[in-house]
């Protein structure tokens, strides 16, 4: 061994140089994350970019519920049902419910998007990295039904207190009004009425819209694209292309459900009547052809809240260091 050190091969000539190139190459790369800090970000990120898509796509949430609950009066479609409500009670009612929408995509937004990574994170400790990649589909389909499971608890309270407020613009004046008002006359249970509806709406819905987006962003990097010298703004539009095309399949799949969730949080039951003989009862009044009421703005409000919702977690993710999370995508 010789006495003398030899200089790494990237060497400057200067110690003191040296010592500066290392610590902006150290300042570069992003700070490796795991555990609670890591998921929590990933649950901050998720919780933003559903809090703001959503409640920017309040209007059309608004005119595609009206067109579910009352399809007889709401027949024009998307823009004749602007023009309907705005005409009939003022452009005001197009924010109706926004309140329920914010906070309710917020908690859910946090547990789908955090769960998810969390649970695919847990598959690949589980079954190994090399079989979790090699059969990666069903590690998606299983870490967002898990994620969107406990997202679904903390959202249906504000949903059913959202769609009373569309569907009755008079029953009471906000969040905190609807929401207390529900609770007084008609119990916590009222807030879970549509729980299995919701779990059947949302649980397709995010299984279909993590799949599609995980399938599309895997094919345009492997066929188009260097991942490693994508630019981020490239990276930002292949996340909207791909959520634009996993909102439209999840959008079809679901469909469906909403309607029914849609009636279901409409009006009270009947005194002893289920939540499963309501449901019986209102896929048999609706049809196959009622059951897809409204997906003219449900197709463009859901592909273009999951286009945003991919292209906003990317680049909040980017923003707040959260890397650190295993990739299984080829």
């Amino acid at each position: 061994m010789s006495g003398t050190a030899t200089a790494p091969p990237t060497s400057t000539g200067s110690v003191k140089l040296d010592a500066i190139k290392q610590k902006a190459e150290a300042a570069a790369t992003p700070k490796k994350l795991s555990g609670v800090d890591l998921y929590s970000r990933f649950a901050f990120a998720g919780a933003v970019c559903c809090s703001v898509t959503h409640g920017a796509l309040t209007p059309v949430d608004v005119v595609k519920t009206r067109i579910q609950l009352d399809p007889v009066t709401y027949n024009r479609g998307l823009i004749g049902g602007f023009r309907q409500v705005i005409q009939n009670e003022g452009a005001g009612a197009l924010l109706t419910g926004i309140g329920p929408t914010f906070a309710g995509y917020f908690l859910q937004g946090a547990f789908k998007f955090g769960g998810y990574e969390f649970f695919k994170q847990q598959s690949i400790s589980l079954f190994g990295y090399e079989n979790a990649s090699k059969y990666r589909t069903a590690v998606y389909l299983g870490s967002s039904a898990c994620a969107e499971f406990f997202a679904d608890i903390a959202l249906c309270p504000l949903e059913a207190t959202r769609i009373r407020l569309v569907s009755d613009p008079g029953f009471a004046n906000g969040l905190i009004g609807g929401f207390s008002k529900i609770l007084r006359t008609e119990g916590v249970g009222a807030f879970y009425s549509g729980f299995g509806p919701i779990l059947f709406k949302q649980i397709p819905y995010t299984m279909a819209k993590f799949v599609v987006y995980e399938k599309v962003a895997e094919y345009a990097y492997a066929n188009f694209f260097d991942k490693s010298k994508t630019s981020a703004g490239m990276n930002t539009v292949i996340n909207l292309g791909s959520g634009l095309i996993a909102g439209f399949a999840a959008a079809i799949i679901s469909q469906p459900a909403d309607t029914m969730l849609s009636k279901i949080n409409k009006t009270k039951g009947l005194p002893g009547e289920s939540t499963t003989s309501r449901l019986i009862k209102i896929a048999r009044e609706l049809g196959l052809r009622g059951s897809f009421s409204g997906i003219g703005a449900r197709l463009f409000m859901v592909g273009t809240l999951t286009a945003g919702q991919f292209a906003i977690y990317g680049d909040i993710k980017r923003a707040i260091g959260a890397v650190g999370g295993v990739e299984i995508a080829k």
